[in-house]
């Protein structure tokens, strides 16, 4: 899906345009929080965020093609379920210590 509207819209599609797909997502990351931020409609800081997917998902189909990403996506759910509460989180406590 993401790749047929990549070549639609003709977008960037060879692995040479990774680094700005992922610049890309982050400056959409940005305009979500700025939307957010300003109480902007709810339907536009969501779409801010589905632009961050869009790229996300553009990107790893370029870095592999045959990627199953969904089944990645629940690899990495379950593993993360696996970890501590509150997992990477520990520098609250170092900044907490060095105030």
């Amino acid at each position: 899906m993401v790749g047929e509207l990549v070549v639609t819209k003709g977008f960037g599609n060879t692995p040479d345009e990774i680094p700005n797909k992922l610049l890309f997502a982050f400056i959409e990351l940005g305009e979500a929080g700025d939307s957010w931020k300003k109480g902007k409609p709810t339907q536009e800081t969501i779409e801010e965020l589905i632009d961050v997917i869009f790229y996300v998902l553009d990107a790893s189909r370029l870095i592999d093609p045959t990627a199953n990403l969904d089944e990645v996506f629940v690899k990495k759910f379950e593993k993360n379920l696996a970890r501590p509460h509150r997992y990477g989180e520990g520098f609250r406590d170092k900044l907490a210590k060095a105030s």
